[in-house]
């Protein structure tokens, strides 16, 4: 199969297509076509040799979509579901998603339905997971109003979606550094946009939950 391998820690050029075995199928894990992948900052900071746990060569990944090739759970998992996963130590203690082939954990691979093209789909897995469990760490209620901090990155935008449509009652401000966001933001579903500037927020407001996204830097004028 085509694989992008990193044989040791580097910039973008370490990236090599090759030529690779398809995993052989074993015990508890089963063969998934890549159909799809996201690209991660976790990603470029294993590829830049800043995971120490992650041995090299890898192909590295750590979410993909796709179809099921091999499988070892025929009940749960036939040949031709269609299948998200993510995480796990994908891509870092084992190879991911980065190839035409990837062998996956069985606990780690989620069946879907979805008409969405591979492409939509792909963007889903590791986003949206991340939004959701920051959502239910919140403990949201109906009527809360909810700030989300670094709005317009993927996760503050899947968090707005989602928290709308667990929450249809909900008030969502998203705050930005970019006036020229202000648009879409709205578009995707905030209900408000305040700005900030460096590293300060530019309201008195105050809010019921908060969603920081940001880091260290922002935490204290979050708080």
């Amino acid at each position: 199969m085509k694989a992008i391998v990193v044989s040791h820690a580097g910039n973008s050029d370490v990236l090599e297509e090759r030529e690779v075995p398809t995993p052989a199928v074993k015990p508890g894990w089963s063969l998934i076509q890549i159909k799809g992948f996201g690209i991660n900052r976790s990603e470029i900071f294993t590829r830049n040799g800043w995971s120490p746990s992650v041995q090299f060569p890898r192909i590295l990944g750590i979410e993909g979509v796709g179809v099921i090739s091999e499988t070892t759970d025929p009940d749960r998992l036939p040949v031709g579901q269609k299948v998200v996963t993510l995480m796990g130590e994908m891509g870092r203690a084992f190879d991911g998603s980065y190839a035409e082939f990837a062998l996956i954990p069985n606990r780690q691979i989620y069946p879907v339905t979805t008409e969405l093209s591979w492409a939509e789909l792909a963007a889903i897995p590791e986003t949206y997971a991340t939004a959701y469990g920051s959502l239910l760490t919140l403990q949201l209620q109906d009527h809360d109003h909810l700030l989300i901090r670094g709005a317009s990155s993927g996760v503050g935008v899947a968090a707005a979606k989602l928290a709308k449509a667990l929450h249809p009652e909900i008030t969502i401000t998203g705050a930005t550094r970019k006036k020229a966001k202000r648009q879409a933001l709205l578009d995707a579903g905030f209900d408000h946009v305040i700005f900030e500037q460096d590293g300060t927020l530019l309201t008195d407001a105050t809010y019921d939950k908060l969603l920081e996204l940001v880091g260290p830097a922002t935490l204290l004028d979050s708080a």
